[in-house]
């Protein structure tokens, strides 16, 4: 299989990834406690329509509509035999909207956690881990994805399942991790440790980094912990538009286009290559993206003070890296295991 992720990183300096699934499908009419994977078969023209507006938006690669397709996701909603099916219906519909870009689009396959705590601490195995991501990316192959994406998770054990996983579907891909705790995962990993993670892997990733967390500001700290570590790995930062804020009954979040716009030319001076939105991200943020990454020069890798007064604070005063975290870090672990 080509890798048009790779064929697209040898000739593009940055690329434009999509912003919000759930935002921009609530908008559509999607209710709280819904599957928006079900909305693949029963509401297509809307799930076009998502896609759509990315690429009309400017991006070259968007995500599936399957974040939620493994069997433990869809069992929440009684859909845990519809894996194969779901998930082949939102790459194929990704594929449709992206074959007639008149342009080089990628079409990346949405893998979402499982929401199971794994072994030792919770019951999920790994073998189990791996048969769950291995389903939902076989179907994903077969809708014409070009390459997986992982996003959101915390574990490194999750991440290492969905690893073989992959391997054995034979597909590239990309990982992400939610850096949303004092910049580190919910399961304690730090940006540090996602660096040194991915070399591990007998089936690495061809890029990987972090979204949705805390807002703008953060995860770019992140982004610039991850290019601390030297790697030569493509580094994604897809963040949330601005800080979630309860108004009027619902989330809303406070990041304008305008600073969507900042915080993307921010991320490529950071060291990211590839680009996008995520919880709060729409259309009018990704213009703003595009604009920015086409019009502005590559400048010098920014500091935190800059980063804070163009994005706003850090949610935390650390970022889990510094060598005085340590210690508090490994007590953690400890207790967990």
């Amino acid at each position: 299989m080509t890798n048009a992720l790779n064929t697209f990183l040898e000739t593009n300096d940055t690329i434009l990834a999509d912003g919000a699934t759930g935002t921009n499908l609530f908008n559509m009419g999607l209710q709280s406690g819904d599957a928006p994977e079900l909305w693949n078969v029963d509401s297509p023209k809307k799930i076009k329509a998502l896609y759509q507006g990315s690429v009309d938006a400017g991006s070259d690669l968007f995500l599936t509509n399957t974040f939620g397709g493994t069997s433990a996701r869809l069992k929440l909603h009684d859909a845990q035999n519809r894996v194969a099916e779901l998930n082949r219906v939102g790459a194929e519909l990704g594929r449709e909207v992206a074959d007639k870009a008149g342009r080089p689009v990628i079409v990346a396959g949405s893998v979402g956690p499982t929401g199971e705590i794994m072994e030792p601490i919770g019951s999920l195995s790994h073998a189990g881990a791996v048969e769950m991501f291995h389903e939902q990316a076989e179907a994903l192959k077969a809708g014409g994805a070009d390459v997986l994406w992982l996003e959101t998770i915390s574990a490194p054990e999750e991440f290492r399942a969905a690893a073989e996983a992959f391997a054995l579907a034979d597909m590239p891909w990309c990982g992400t991790m939610s850096f949303d705790t004092a910049g580190r995962t919910m399961m304690g990993v730090t940006s540090a440790d996602l660096a040194q993670l991915v070399e591990t892997l007998p089936n690495p990733p061809v890029a990987f980094g972090a979204n949705c967390g805390t807002g703008a500001s953060d995860i770019l700290r992140t982004v610039l912990g991850f290019v601390a570590q030297g790697t030569e790995r493509p580094v994604i930062s897809k963040g949330n538009a601005g800080i979630p804020k309860y108004v009027n009954g619902h989330i809303h979040y406070d990041g304008t286009p305008e600073l969507m716009g900042q915080y993307a030319a921010m991320a490529r001076d950071s060291g990211a290559t590839i680009i996008g939105g995520c919880c709060g991200t729409m259309p009018a943020h990704l213009r703003k993206m595009r604009e920015a990454l086409d019009t502005t020069s590559c400048g010098s890798r920014p500091t935190l003070d800059q980063i804070t007064e163009a994005l706003g604070p850090f949610s935390s005063a650390s970022d889990g890296t510094e060598e005085a975290d340590v210690p508090e870090r490994r007590a953690r672990r400890r207790r967990r295991a």
